[in-house]
């Protein structure tokens, strides 16, 4: 046999064991389905944040308390306690967020005893945690609101802030009923940063002099109402990045600079109030079950990456794999994130 034929014929007996190889080589895997990590009882959890250690901290409104949760174990431990509690009847307030500045942690504090509808001085916004069972309020959002009430309609005068985020050496605060967003400095000056028009401001993400922003958009929190926006310090409106999360409450950035949005899902009106009257019921939470997490495609469109949460409030992202806080006190785990193909 020829030197050349040879060459051919090792070549193909090469590829007959390539092909096999190819063939049967597993796609790559898609999201991983949602897995209950942890459960903090008898209490609706709000905001979150990743803190010391990479370990998840997730307060409880009703009860004035932070948690620390291992985001690997689900192992948790109460890390603040003694923080003003949410007002009586009202299903929202208290401890609605938690950020840290290095190992210092502050809490975002809305809706509290003992008022609703005044303007008590020296009990909403936002919180340091001096120990276990102490804090002292740095910055007074509920007095600068009082004293410098929105252009869009309004019932309770305090507002309802939502999420907190760290920025520039301060914080940005969301106020999802009085339409704008906050600044404060660490000694506690408080600003206003941008007013919206009646668009429901939620989550927060910062992408260097970027802030990103979800919009829950006014009842019935229709698709197209539920956006991701971005703005930056000295911006009087916002640009539009992507659509389609009915009642968008978060937004986090991923792997890759990949933006993810998380929708609290379809809103039905309370069948106790006419058609007409839908818009007294703001503030109520989504349909349950029908909350879903969104990746944020480049041509501004959403693609679910998990369908079916039930009423997801705050999303924080470690890695490839997403955490998902949810009214009930329920904190879900998502695996790959970031990995094609996605479905629910």
């Amino acid at each position: 046999m020829s030197t050349r034929r040879k060459i051919l014929v090792a070549l193909a007996a090469l590829a007959a064991m390539i092909v096999p190889l190819a063939a049967s080589a597993a796609p790559p895997a898609g999201p991983g389905s949602p897995e209950l990590l942890a459960t903090l009882a008898g209490n609706a959890a709000s905001g979150s944040a990743i803190g010391p250690g990479g370990a998840l901290f997730v307060p409880q409104p009703a009860a004035g308390q932070i948690w620390r949760i291992d985001p690997d174990t689900g192992n948790k431990t109460l890390f603040a306690s003694g923080l003003p509690q949410r007002f009586g009847f009202v299903p929202f307030g208290g401890v609605m967020d938690v950020a840290f500045y290095g190992s210092t942690a502050y809490a975002l504090v809305s809706v509290v005893e003992p008022g609703l509808l005044a303007c008590d001085p020296g009990l909403i916004g936002i919180y340091r945690v001096d120990g276990p069972s102490s804090s002292t309020l740095v910055a007074d959002i509920g007095t600068f609101a009082c004293d410098n009430e929105p252009p869009t309609d309004f019932l309770v005068p305090t507002g309802v802030q939502y999420a907190l985020e760290p920025f520039r050496g301060g914080f940005i605060v969301t106020d999802g009923h009085h339409n704008r967003v906050y600044r404060a400095t660490l000694d506690g000056t408080v600003t206003q940063m941008i007013q919206f028009g009646d668009i429901v401001p939620t989550g927060l993400a910062v992408h260097g002099n970027t802030i990103l922003m979800a919009e829950a958009g006014p009842v019935p929190h229709l698709p197209q109402d539920g956006r991701i926006v971005s703005f930056e310090p000295g911006s009087s409106s916002a640009t539009a990045v992507a659509s389609g999360a009915r009642l968008a409450v978060d937004v986090e950035i991923g792997r890759g600079q990949t933006l993810f949005a998380l929708s609290q899902g379809h809103w039905t009106c309370p069948p106790v109030l006419a058609p007409d009257h839908c818009g007294e019921a703001a503030g109520s939470p989504a349909d349950p079950s029908t909350g879903a997490l969104l990746r944020v495609n480049p041509n501004g469109t959403m693609t679910p990456v998990a369908s079916g949460l039930n009423l997801p409030t705050s999303l924080e992202i470690i890695d490839n794999t997403a955490y998902v806080i949810t009214l009930n006190g329920q904190i879900w785990k998502i695996d790959r994130i970031a990995s094609p193909p996605y479905g629910g």
